[in-house]
């Protein structure tokens, strides 16, 4: 089968597409024909090297894949099931979805959501599930959409272009905060009402600023997520889900002791099965299906690698599907 596959040796870090032979697929109860993977930021960080995400090598990465069940050794998953992966270390320690099958536990899988095909599954993708993390998030928190304005970073790449969409659907007014003006158009076709540039938020602020929105899904952390904090009404929450600008926080606990706000980190590599049945399951009726081909992008095997560049220099729009076949 054809595959990306990450080598690393005392030259350095090499990335190919290559012929691999099926019988080296690591071990798992399940083999899954894969449709479709996706391009997410922390690939684009594996491909690149820009980031030790790879433990182990060789690597074919991809850190989801939608697909049928092609052989199962499990009771409850039968050859040709349709299932999704998200996480569980796949693409990074445990070989992923750049290739043509995947062989992985039972565990990791979840079944393929009615209401899409493998195609708009990986449309939706991890960065597109780990929105509607943040979103179920912080409803949990009690931000409703009558509580005030909803703050979205890096709200022109994939994890943000759902997040708008999702949030803008369920009644919310969202703040889309994007780097690329030229974009504005599309943010406001996905439902965003307001669009901010990024520099607003990414340089050192004050540890308190102004109450400006009820909640915000970020993607960059650092300063951004500093700022994205000192600026939430009282009560409000901030989910993280991302490190686009930096791992850093050069934060005060000012928000946090003195308007009450909550930061609420979100996992969505090991995230517990039933979360995320209840992600995909509100993903079902609360993503616009219009949307999906709005945000998305299609490339093969050999354009991965070199979109992967261009996505870390946030060149890239929305989601971007990898048929892994061809």
């Amino acid at each position: 089968m054809r595959a990306i596959l990450i080598h690393k040796d005392e030259d350095g870090q090499r990335v190919e597409v290559a012929d691999v032979d099926q019988s080296d697929l690591p071990q798992g109860d399940v083999t899954v024909r894969i449709d479709y993977s996706t391009l997410n930021y922390k690939d684009s960080l594996a491909l690149t090297g820009a980031s030790p995400i790879v433990r182990s090598f060789p690597m074919i990465p991809g850190i989801d894949f939608a697909g049928t069940v092609e052989a199962s050794d499990r009771a409850e998953l039968s050859e040709g099931d349709g299932v999704v992966l998200n996480g569980w270390g796949v693409g990074e320690s445990h070989w992923g979805g750049f290739a043509a099958k995947a062989r992985v536990s039972g565990d990791w899988l979840v079944p393929l959501p009615h209401a899409f095909t493998t195609r708009q599954t990986m449309a939706i993708g991890t960065a597109g599930y780990t929105a509607m993390l943040a979103v179920l998030a912080l409803e949990d928190h009690g931000v409703a959409p009558d509580a005030g304005e909803v703050l979205v970073t890096g709200a022109a790449g994939g994890l943000g272009s759902v997040a708008v969409s999702v949030l803008a659907r369920l009644g919310y007014t969202v703040v889309a905060s994007t780097g690329r003006p030229a974009e504005s158009g599309y943010l406001t076709d996905l439902g965003a009402s307001k669009i901010i540039n990024r520099t607003e938020l990414s340089e050192p602020g004050r540890p308190l600023g102004r109450e400006r929105w009820a909640g915000a899904v970020d993607v960059a952390g650092s300063h951004t997520l500093a700022n994205a904090c000192a600026a939430t009404m009282r009560g409000g929450a901030v989910a993280a889900c991302g490190l686009a600008q930096g791992m850093d926080l050069p934060a005060s606990v000012a928000p946090f002791i003195l308007r009450g706000v909550t930061l609420i980190g979100i996992d969505s590599v090991y995230c517990p099965r039933p979360r995320r049945l209840e992600a995909w399951d509100r993903l079902s009726t609360d993503l616009d299906v219009d949307h999906i081909d709005l945000m998305t992008r299609e490339v093969g095997l050999e354009d991965t690698i070199r979109t992967a560049v261009d996505q870390l220099a946030g060149m890239t729009r929305g989601r971007i599907i990898v048929d892994v076949n061809r």
